[in-house]
């Protein structure tokens, strides 16, 4: 594949969109001070373009409602808002050379995080030398928020909440499925929910018979299936992103590897993995950030939860997962700190984003000092009849859980 930069300028009252971005960029200084610039790395090609594909849906939306109403309001005036896209392949190297480009030449005022928590570590790092906040949309981890950047806030709650929820409601629902089994991506988010369900397993009293890791691009995961299989597992729990848990899935109904409780994160959460391993999804179980089934009224550009499931619905044609939902938040979020700030000005568009306390469509937004979204209640949903339902919360509950079915 040939390499070269992707890049996507939206203005005016809809949504516009060309390769040749400059034809249709503000000209002139008093034009270019009317727009506020949103940086926007994206996976569209290599192994995360699934995930990519559906922060840029996201965008899409938000941006199309914001623009249509005039734009962000900014002190007296309203000013639109241009996204500068780039696809940057799925390679941690080329998204901090993007966002290098995007901070230096073209002149971003603010940034949004790449996919993952490994890629938005590494695109923090750049935007703290330059002082530009950053939203990221799908980091959890705790590891990418200890570094000190100060310019760096999540939507996402930390995923230890997640571990906790599933083991609590797990013991309750299955108490006979007492022996785990861990086989998690060696890779930032992957590894901490590997690691996180490892360490806390006994405190718990799940004994845990098998915790390996495997190497990120492992096209074969045969012979950690084989082994997992000859421990007789209750509960097997498996991190990785889209394709990674296809291929684990696949390869465990090859082997016929069976347990009560198959756990992947978050495949589950996703219609492309539904779609892909279709019988095989049944029974398999995940947690989340975020439901539709939830209600939330705000006074965001979408207004409700419900708005903005009943928008990409009619968009896409299928309900929304907590990638879209937190992605649109982010920028519903950035745009509340801007407004805030009545000023486009990073350093006090960043105070004011460490002050926000707010209900979007997606749910609380309260950053803690690390930038972080603060903990709360996170959903854990089974795949029942071919769709995700919700075991727990018990406010939103949707099904009670049950036995993966044998292949």
């Amino acid at each position: 594949m040939t390499k070269r930069f992707i890049r996507r300028t939206f203005i005016a009252a809809g949504v516009g969109a060309t390769a040749a971005a400059v034809l249709l960029a503000p000209t002139g200084k008093a034009l270019a001070a009317d727009i506020i610039k949103i940086g926007t790395p994206l996976a569209l090609t290599g192994g995360l373009a699934d995930e990519g594909r559906k922060q840029k849906i996201a965008y899409d939306m938000w941006l199309k409602r914001v623009n249509k109403a005039g734009g962000i309001k900014v002190g007296k005036k309203r000013m639109k808002v241009e996204l500068v896209e780039y696809d940057y392949q799925t390679d941690g190297k080329r998204a901090q050379q993007l966002v290098e480009k995007m901070i230096t030449r073209d002149k971003i005022d603010f940034l949004m995080a790449p996919f993952g928590s490994g890629h938005t570590k590494i695109v923090a790092a750049v935007a703290a030398r330059y002082g530009v906040p950053v939203m990221a949309s799908v980091s959890s981890s705790v590891s990418v928020y200890n570094q000190g950047f100060k310019n760096l806030f999540g939507t996402l709650a930390p995923n230890t909440g997640l571990t906790d929820a599933m083991f609590k409601h797990f013991k309750k629902s299955m108490p006979n499925a007492t022996r785990v089994a861990i086989l998690g991506r060696n890779d930032v988010f992957p590894k901490s929910m590997a690691k996180a369900l490892a360490k806390d397993s006994k405190k718990y009293g799940y004994q845990v018979v098998y915790d390996q890791l495997y190497p990120v691009g492992t096209l074969d995961h045969a012979s950690a299936v084989s082994k997992m299989k000859s421990l007789k597992p209750d509960w097997i729990y498996v991190t990785g992103y889209t394709q990674d848990l296809i291929l684990v899935r696949k390869q465990m109904a090859d082997q016929g590897l069976h347990a009560p409780i198959v756990t992947m994160i978050t495949g589950p959460a996703y219609k492309e993995f539904v779609d892909s391993v279709g019988k095989l999804a049944e029974g398999l179980t995940s947690a989340s950030w975020w439901h539709h089934a939830t209600q939330y009224k705000s006074n965001d550009v979408f207004g409700s939860t419900a708005a903005f499931t009943k928008e990409f619905r009619a968009r896409e044609g299928h309900d929304p997962d907590y990638v879209h939902a937190s992605s649109a938040a982010a920028l519903a979020v950035l745009q509340q700190a801007i407004e805030n700030a009545g000023s486009k000005d990073k350093e006090k568009v960043r105070d004011a984003l460490a002050k926000i306390d707010i209900v979007t469509f997606y749910g609380p937004i309260k950053f803690g000092a690390n930038g972080m979204n603060q903990a709360r209640e996170l959903p854990i949903i089974q795949i029942q009849h071919g769709k995700p339902v919700v075991l727990a919360p018990a406010n939103i509950m949707q099904a009670k859980m049950i036995s993966v079915p044998k292949n």
